[in-house]
């Protein structure tokens, strides 16, 4: 069995795929919310609250960059 998304653009194709369905040559599940598009927004949401700042992003490559070649900064 192969899985599709199909965007449908024309009420006719709508029409069609249930003809499909009716026939038991396909089967059409209809999803509620995009999985992709949820977990975006919920990253959104967070940084929305408390964005880090310049100083604070500098700072944690600054940490990785030594932690990654063996160097101590402080």
């Amino acid at each position: 069995m192969q899985t599709y998304q199909v965007n449908i653009l024309h009420p006719k194709a709508e029409k069609l795929l249930q003809d499909l369905a009716d026939l038991e040559l396909i089967s059409i599940e209809q999803t509620s919310e995009d999985g992709f598009l949820k977990a975006i927004n919920g990253l959104r949401s967070k940084a929305a609250g408390n964005p880090p700042t310049l100083e604070d992003i500098t700072k944690e490559v600054e940490t990785v960059r030594a932690k990654r070649y063996g160097q101590n900064k402080g």
